[in-house]
């Protein structure tokens, strides 16, 4: 029972009593005691939308406008089609969330140096009128390219979203636009210069169910996509179904993916998946087993394998009338073919050959299993394969999704039921009309990791140098810096963002960024760093529309959420918020349309019922929204068993590439590896060590990697970081229960622990020249030797030692403290997964 039921019962049983002591004799005087004041217990329906790509549905039980209860859904009973979409640890410690005490109460300008934490409170025009105004005369200096409303995936509502910030810049003029995301950058750019696709079009999950074989490759699906349904629901099923499916699973940390349900497991060194990759292609290519199996599929569908087919397409291109083709077939070299590079042949000779024996000894992995790795993929009917995303997160973590990609390939078994190519599994879903944005008037963007630098040095940002878009030629500038940043639910402004301590001071420099807005819930580390904070309501406190998000898996699924209780203190939605800067920004009418939460909401309600993708949903959507309030949860299996590239080998629709064709040999990236800086650039070398472009897949040996010369002497240990069950990227750190939970300790082997005089419990200094962190040790053979696995998301939090390497230690333990800012060669995306530290105990 709350606090505030339990006095109210206890002041009304009193008074009770009071009424009964004071009875007279008489039988007349039959006082009946009054019912406590207190009310009934209310349900209401929301959802945890945090940016795990579940969206999980929670019931809500308050009373008196208090929550007293978060439970989660057990509505249906599970079958095939309909089951209960339960909602993990995090979602049912919503109520500790939504009365946090670090929640943002009212807005607050800053009165002390960005970063320290020193606000007072305002009200909220003068927030609005502040923020407008100095958006509006940025604009009239500087231009629309001057704002930038950085990258944040806190919230993934529905309607009251961080779109409404985008609504009102495209109103206004625009601002800087970004391209790419922190999860998925390098494998973005990897699937599309091989499959043309995003990089999640795999074979859908349930279709694991027809495989024979499942290869994963930092696939962890049990803890990275919790809900009871999605990827990881779906994972289970059909591994339940799949009678006599070998799974074997490559990744640094035996994970909750596993735990008996796999056939094997080989532990890998971070970084050497390219090198995996090629000594298994070494295997099928050499043995002559493509030549006798696959060669024709190759040959057929795919560009690039040998010298024949890149000069083949390279005429189709310098015939094709088409400007851009011409100039990718100007710099086309035959000579730089899979084969050639995998047999060390041609101008490969003087490398080393690909054998299992060259790869153990970069991998860890015994040549014995990449042997028989390569034979079950030979033998397999139906071979899944699966890369997680962690492996994209590298240095040049482009080169490692194309070589694994390439083992799809090489089987010549795409498009058959059971088998994939290595993408994420497609995810279908149910259509949720959204609050319209409009376009953006500003034409370029920036890649979204890239913005801490073009603070300072965006307006020489170009093409060439940094993979700016949007501009007139390779080394036009982007012409401006960024003066604003809006942060919305977003902890990409510094926890989640590469070399925490460098950021912090490029915050905290103001004559770069001007005026930084943060609208959050709670006093995050980056909202420190914010001149005007603005109350975000949370979740539970909402009235929204949503839907299942983008990993769900077979269920689709709508959320009608309505509040519990009443937005809290001075608390104001995103659209609220966005609406009061319209209004200072002139273009108030526009924004809201002259209309109300209410009836936007009913209108946006409207457009997802009769949308054709939600027919059949149970139960049936009622007439309004208000009454799919009170129903709360809708859903429906979309049955849909996507398997990769079927339309193009069995349908004949040509791919999305520059050939129509899978890339094995990409004429695109051939045009920016001879017209882009990069390491073995003639004109623009970057002397990044691994910074390299290639045409075709190649292991590199990049900066921090395992062969780095460079630093494995200081930095001896290879530092792994993962997604934890506590915490979804930053979300939900300040949850006392999640913190007891899931332990935020680093993961460290037996024989590294007893090297190194570790014991558990043990607190260590873990260090590069970037940071230090302090964190707890945790012993367990749960991960690689000579790799220590932390996960991350920890909120980062200075305290007053100096490390060893000159910086105050972040007792927070956020792994990003430890991280290099160093965009990635192709897609200028985040290698936060490359690092090297030393340790001490502390």
């Amino acid at each position: 029972m709350e606090r505030r039921s339990f006095l109210k019962m206890s002041a009304a049983m009193g008074c009770a009593a009071s009424v009964t002591g004071c009875k007279t004799s008489s039988d007349d005087a039959n006082v009946v005691p009054p019912k406590p004041p207190v009310g009934d217990e209310q349900i209401t329906w929301s959802a945890c939308l945090v940016n795990c790509g579940s969206n999980c549905p929670v019931k809500v039980f308050s009373r008196d406008g208090v929550i007293t209860r978060v439970e989660t859904d057990h509505d249906v009973v599970d079958g095939d089609d309909i089951y209960q979409v339960r909602a993990c640890a995090r979602g049912r410690s919503l109520r500790q969330r939504t009365y946090a005490v670090d929640r943002l109460k009212t807005p607050m300008k800053r009165v002390g140096k960005r970063g320290e934490g020193k606000f007072v409170p305002i009200s909220w025009d003068e927030a609005a009128k502040t923020i407008g105004t100095k958006l509006t005369s940025v604009i009239a200096e500087h231009g629309n390219k001057a704002i930038f409303r950085s990258y944040g995936s806190g919230a993934y509502y529905g309607f009251a979203s961080n779109a409404c910030f985008n609504r009102l810049f495209n109103l206004s003029g625009g601002c800087l636009n970004a391209y790419g995301n922190y999860s998925w950058a390098q494998q973005m750019e990897a699937a599309k210069h091989t499959f043309g696709t995003g990089s999640t079009s795999g074979s859908s999950t349930v279709t694991l169910a027809n495989s024979d074989l499942l290869l994963g490759v930092a696939y962890n699906p049990s803890e990275v996509r919790q809900s009871g349904s999605g990827e990881g629901y779906d994972y289970l099923k059909a591994l339940q179904k799949s009678n006599g499916l070998k799974v074997v699973m490559i990744d640094p940390r035996y994970t909750d993916s596993m735990l008996g349900k796999e056939s094997k497991w080989l532990p890998i060194r971070p970084g050497t998946d390219a090198a995996f990759a090629e000594a298994i292609a070494y295997q099928m290519i050499s043995s002559g087993w493509v030549d006798q199996n696959s060669l024709s599929f190759i040959n057929q569908y795919a560009v690039g394998f040998d010298a024949a087919s890149i000069t083949a397409q390279q005429e189709l291109f310098a015939t094709s009338g088409d400007a851009t083709k011409q100039e990718y077939a100007k710099v086309m070299k035959p000579e730089e073919n899979y084969r050639d590079y995998i047999l060390s042949q041609g101008i490969y000779a003087e490398q080393p050959l690909k054998t299992p024996e060259w790869a153990e000894k970069i991998t860890g992995i015994p040549a014995a299993q990449l042997e028989q790795i390569a034979t079950d993929l030979q033998n397999a009917k139906a071979p899944y394969i699966v890369v997680g995303a962690g492996v994209n997160r590298q240095a040049n973590g482009e080169q490692s999704m194309r070589a694994l990609y390439m083992l799809s390939v090489l089987t010549g078994k795409l498009g058959t039921l059971g088998a994939s190519n290595g993408e994420l599994p497609y995810m279908s879903g149910m259509y949720r009309a959204g609050i319209p944005t409009g376009s953006n008037p500003v034409k370029e963007s920036i890649s979204f990791f890239t913005w801490s630098e073009a603070i300072h040095n965006g307006e020489t940002m170009t093409a060439r140098s940094h993979g700016v878009r949007g501009t007139d030629g390779l080394d036009t500038p982007l012409g401006t810096n960024i003066k604003v940043i809006i942060s919305a639910s977003d902890s990409s402004l510094l926890n989640q963002h590469a070399e925490i301590n460098n950021t912090a001071k490029i915050l905290e420099d103001e004559t770069g960024v001007e005026l930084i807005v943060s609208c959050d819930c709670w006093m995050t580390p980056g909202a420190k760093f914010a001149d005007i904070i603005l109350p975000d309501t949370s979740w539970l406190e909402s009235n929204d529309l949503v839907n299942d998000s983008y990993a769900s898996g077979a269920l689709g699924y709508i959320t009608a959420m309505k509040s519990a209780i009443e937005p809290m203190w001075d608390c104001k939605s995103m659209y609220e918020a966005a609406a009061l800067i319209a209004k200072y920004m002139g273009c108030e009418a526009e924004f809201t349309e002259g209309k109300t939460e209410e009836q936007w909401l009913e209108e946006l309600y409207q457009k997802t019922k009769d949308s054709s993708k939600n027919l059949g949903v149970v139960p049936a959507f009622p007439a309004t929204y208000k009454d799919a309030q009170k129903v709360g949860f809708f859903r429906k299996n979309m049955n849909d068993k996507h398997v990769a590239l079927e339309g193009y080998i069995k349908g004949g629709k040509a791919l999305s590439t520059p050939s129509g064709k899978i890339e094995i040999y990409s004429a695109e990236l051939a045009w920016r590896a001879a017209n882009w800086d990069q390491e073995n650039s003639v004109d623009n070398p970057t002397q990044v060590k691994g910074d390299t472009i290639t045409a075709i897949p190649q292991y590199t040996v990049t900066w921090d990697g395992y062969e780095d010369e460079d630093t494995n002497i200081d930095y001896p240990i290879q530092l792994a970081g993962y997604h934890t069950k506590g915490r979804t990227h930053s979300s939900y750190h300040n949850v006392p229960w999640l913190r007891e939970a899931v332990e935020d300790a680093v993961w460290v082997n037996p024989m590294d622990a007893a090297e190194n005089g570790l014991s558990a419990g043990d607190k260590i200094e873990m260090y590069n020249e970037r940071g230090s962190i302090a964190v707890k040790v945790r012993i367990t053979p749960r991960v690689a030797p000579g790799v220590f696995a932390l996960g991350q998301g920890a909120w980062f939090k200075p305290g007053n030692t100096v490390g060893s390497t000159g910086h105050i230690i972040d007792e927070g333990g956020a792994i990003n403290t430890l991280t290099r800012y160093q965009p990635s060669p192709v897609a200028k995306g985040n290698p936060q997964h490359t690092n090297r530290v030393a340790i001490r105990k502390i």
